[in-house]
């Protein structure tokens, strides 16, 4: 968990207490000079109104340029990013002609799919001759060719569930599939730090809501025993069904599931368990298979099995493992299945031949190499900038880690100054973390050479002390690589 130094937390809150009363100030004014202006929307309600409309005028439009970056190659371990200019404050950005080949610490390309590869791409691209680029029609009609069978059959044996259904985008499988699964009169029970498309597919299945505290399964057995003593609101009830949904990596922590404990709190109350691999799926276990894989847990003990096609594949789009069962409900329910376009052949193809340089089916152990390759070299880059005295969260072999920044000024500082120096990172604020808690984000690939990585690391402290976010004294004791490369030169 977080640990935020008391002088860091009041710092933040100066700043950001700064900036909202010298926007409050400028609307004040602004108001007055707009009031008699003439306006063709008297009368009608804005749209754009409240805390968020304000946080975006006045925080967020400041340092857009941060975010959005357009690039202008594949997401490899170097791309190349766009530059842009601003006359009017940040308020418009203007793309040039002009490109930054920089270091990609920011794309959640996992094993190095989404670029050109010997296998996927030839195969890739005669799916796409031959099929076109969609099938413009949803799979009930004219949208299933033999590609999404075949992708089906083969993303369930990879996982080790009976049956699995694709869908076009990954957001859209926890937001549809959700209220396909319960709705009024069941329960969810959903960790404080789910995704957003979880948050969104529970609140817009009907079923009652609970959260418990984050990864904590000891309170996740004291809110179950609590719901199941009172029951359905005002009736009391008993709950119709009860689903724990938690994710395999947390997507803005890094963090691993404590898997084997949830399931067990889960089958004690005879609840279902959802799992979200997003983030874990083919990165992580010794063959690529997910936290069940990497913590020892039969997938005959989850229920339902959520992930995605956009981080370690390559893709896009995503999909739900379970029973036989629950697939033909989904099948036959879930609006995401019977009314969306499916999934681009090319793209489908794409999954296809990755999980089968995963499983050695290409006839090589390139899969075998790229999964030892991405948690070396997630490992490596943690644990060195852990001995620089960034705070990173997270814990081994996940390649998602996040390095705190805190303070709103830090956050243009960082990621202007990393791309100054030819390095491009992630960072995230509100709303997609908590107020205080801003991070930059990175994001490691098998594609990542070391010298590579050693590239992003000396970039990174130097940055870091520019900005000052090396919030822990540095490991004297111990050499960082960055230092040990000095020495040789």
């Amino acid at each position: 968990m977080v640990r935020l130094p008391y002088v860091t937390a009041l710092t933040t809150l100066f700043s950001y207490g700064l900036l909202f009363a010298f926007g409050q100030l400028r609307d004040f004014f602004r108001r007055i000079l707009d009031a008699r202006k003439p306006s063709n929307l008297k009368g009608y309600a804005p749209i754009c109104l409240g805390l968020e409309d304000f946080y975006t005028r006045r925080l967020y439009l400041r340092i857009q340029d941060c975010f959005g970056r357009p690039i202008a190659s594949a997401p490899d371990a170097w791309f190349d990013v766009v530059e842009r200019y601003s006359n009017d404050c940040n308020k418009t950005l203007h793309r040039t002609q002009k490109t930054s080949k920089c270091l990609n610490l920011g794309s959640y390309n996992y094993l190095g799919f989404a670029a050109a590869d010997e296998y996927c791409t030839p195969r890739v691209i005669e799916s796409l001759k031959k099929y076109s680029a969609s099938t413009c029609s949803v799979r009930v009609d004219g949208g299933n060719t033999k590609l999404h069978t075949e992708l089906e059959e083969l993303v369930a044996r990879f996982v080790g569930k009976p049956a699995a259904i694709l869908f076009g985008m990954g957001y859209v499988t926890n937001s549809a599939i959700i209220p396909a699964l319960v709705g009024k009169g069941g329960l969810i029970i959903s960790d404080s730090l789910n995704h957003n498309s979880i948050v969104n597919g529970a609140r817009g299945s009907g079923a009652t809501v609970r959260v418990f505290q984050h990864n904590n399964p000891a309170h996740l057995e004291d809110v179950l025993r609590e719901q199941i003593a009172g029951g359905q609101p005002r009736t009391h009830r008993p709950w119709k069904k009860i689903i724990v949904i938690v994710e395999g990596i947390y997507s803005m922590e890094g963090e691993l599931c404590k898997l084997p404990e949830v399931i067990s709190v889960c089958k004690k109350y005879k609840a279902y368990t959802y799992l979200d691999e997003a983030h874990s799926i083919g990165a992580v276990g010794k063959t690529g298979r997910g936290v069940c894989e990497l913590l020892g847990v039969d997938p005959d003990g989850i229920d339902i099995m959520m992930g995605t096609f956009t981080k370690s594949f390559g893709s896009c789009g995503g999909y739900i493992a379970a029973s036989k069962e629950i697939i033909h409900h989904l099948k036959h329910t879930c609006p995401a299945h019977i009314y969306a376009t499916s999934m681009s052949p090319p793209a489908v193809q794409q999954v296809i031949s990755a999980i089968k340089v995963i499983l050695g089916e290409d006839g090589t152990n390139r899969g075998a190499k790229k999964l030892a390759q991405i948690r070396e070299n997630s490992n490596f880059f943690r644990s060195e900038l852990q001995k620089m005295g960034f705070e990173v969260l997270g814990d081994n072999d996940s390649p998602v880690m996040p390095i705190m920044l805190y303070n709103p000024a830090k956050i243009p500082a960082f990621s202007r100054e990393c791309l100054r120096q030819n390095v491009a990172v992630v960072t995230v604020a509100f709303p997609a973390t908590p107020l205080l808690l801003a991070r930059a984000r990175i994001c490691i690939s098998a594609s990542h050479s070391r010298e590579d990585l050693i590239k992003g690391l000396e970039v990174i402290s130097k940055v870091g002390d520019l900005v000052g976010i090396k919030y822990f004294p540095v490991e004297q004791e111990k050499t960082t690589a960055v230092e040990k490369l000095k020495k040789v030169q």
